[in-house]
């Protein structure tokens, strides 16, 4: 192959996707010479980036040595990432495959800013680092998930509805002072960072890990708020601006007279929500503020809670039955603090009654597999894939004067 395919970064591509991991598969699959090829991966252990793994078998029937098997090495660094919801956090310091090595879980409130939140996460992944044994100078990338649109050209949040003060905020320069504050570290400070919308990272991370050969990958997340993940062909889409899959601000009639956080009336999030289920329970008289106390009354089978739930379900279903009919994806993946048996019985009453019968014949509609671990999964996939696609490579390599 001619072009880019003479690459060490393109090398490096062909053995993370195991389509050539020897040598001479690379030699096969490129058309470079042997000597061209050895120069390519000469720079890529250099960096750190390749290992040689255990001998393969002897293909040639006349014999001769075994083909060493190139490897991905994925110890040479490690990824930071963080997935905020309205009112809790989750990060973690995860290894290149996606292994977590450190993580933690606890109340961090959109509602307190853009500077205090960032401030904290900063923290957050100073200990984490301690935690795992790792120092901040091995950090190859930040992945941050958050519940609103995203600009990701340039990692800021775009008029989001439920994250007060946080529109056009430099989120990447303030996470990189707050981690570098905290380690005394002077390369923490230009670390990249990469923020996009959580359910995108949430479907990117689920139809990584449980559905790779899924074309069209559809993930809806009912939790404060509604929005989906959309991942066609392996890649998020995301739309021109980061708006893609904001599908809890499409007007629904049951919600005519129902004021959104938007400002607007008759939006899915304010009907069919978590928040908009704890709403109508606690005008019942029952205890609860937020879709995670829903979770916990499901989970005990409160009756109310359940029927509730079930009709939420019905209303996001009759949204997605033209969700499906659009795109005509292969799986749809219900996730967030509703996702169960009453919700998901709603949304298949009348995804399956209004979308026509070709549309779902085809369709898996299941819940989250990787539950709260989701965007964090995600948010790491996404810097490996970014760090590590080819033309980044060589940029990296020449910073590293390999």
């Amino acid at each position: 192959m001619g072009g880019r395919q003479s690459s060490a970064g393109d090398l490096l591509q062909l053995v993370r996707s195991g389509r050539a991991t020897t040598r001479g598969a690379l030699q096969q699959v490129t058309g470079l010479s042997r000597a061209t090829v050895g120069q390519r991966l000469d720079r890529l252990f250099r960096a750190g980036w390749l290992r040689e793994g255990a001998a393969g078998p002897v293909d040639s029937p006349l014999g001769g040595r075994p083909s060493v098997r190139l490897e991905f090495d994925t110890s040479h660094a490690v990824v930071l990432a963080a997935d905020l919801g309205t009112r809790r956090a989750r990060a973690a310091v995860l290894t290149l495959d996606g292994t977590p090595l450190a993580e933690r879980v606890g109340p961090l409130s959109v509602a307190e800013g853009p500077g205090r939140v960032l401030d904290e996460l900063g923290s957050w992944f100073a200990g984490l680092l301690d935690e795992a044994g790792c120092g901040a100078e091995g950090v190859c990338g930040i992945g941050l998930a958050v519940p609103g649109p995203v600009d990701t050209a340039t990692g800021r949040v775009v008029q989001p509805p439920i994250m007060p003060g946080w529109d056009g905020y430099d989120i990447r320069g303030r996470l990189r002072r707050a981690l570098a504050g905290r380690t005394s570290c002077p390369v923490a400070g230009t670390v990249p960072v990469l923020v996009d919308n959580d359910a995108n990272l949430m479907a990117y991370g689920e139809q990584r890990a449980g559905f790779p050969d899924c074309g069209a990958f559809v993930l809806v997340k009912v939790s404060t708020g509604i929005g989906a993940g959309v991942i066609v062909d392996g890649a998020v889409y995301r739309g021109i601006d980061g708006g893609a899959g904001d599908i809890g601000h499409v007007r629904v009639p049951q919600g005519a007279d129902t004021l959104c956080r938007c400002g607007s009336y008759g939006c899915l999030a304010a009907v069919a929500s978590g928040r908009a289920v704890a709403q109508r329970l606690a005008g019942a008289g029952v205890a609860a503020e937020s879709g995670s106390d829903v979770r916990a009354l499901l989970a005990a089978g409160h009756p109310e809670a359940v029927r509730l739930t079930r009709q939420a379900g019905r209303a996001v279903g009759e949204v997605l039955a033209t969700v499906v009919t659009l795109l005509n994806p292969g799986v749809l993946m219900v996730a967030g603090d509703l996702a169960g048996t009453p919700f998901l019985t709603g949304v298949r009453e009348l995804l399956y009654q209004r979308a026509l019968p070709r549309a779902t014949a085809r369709l898996e509609v299941v819940t989250a597999r990787l539950g709260q671990r989701a965007g964090l999964v995600g948010a790491g996939a996404l810097v490996v894939e970014e760090l590590y696609a080819p033309g980044r490579v060589e940029e990296r390599l020449l910073a590293l004067g390999v």
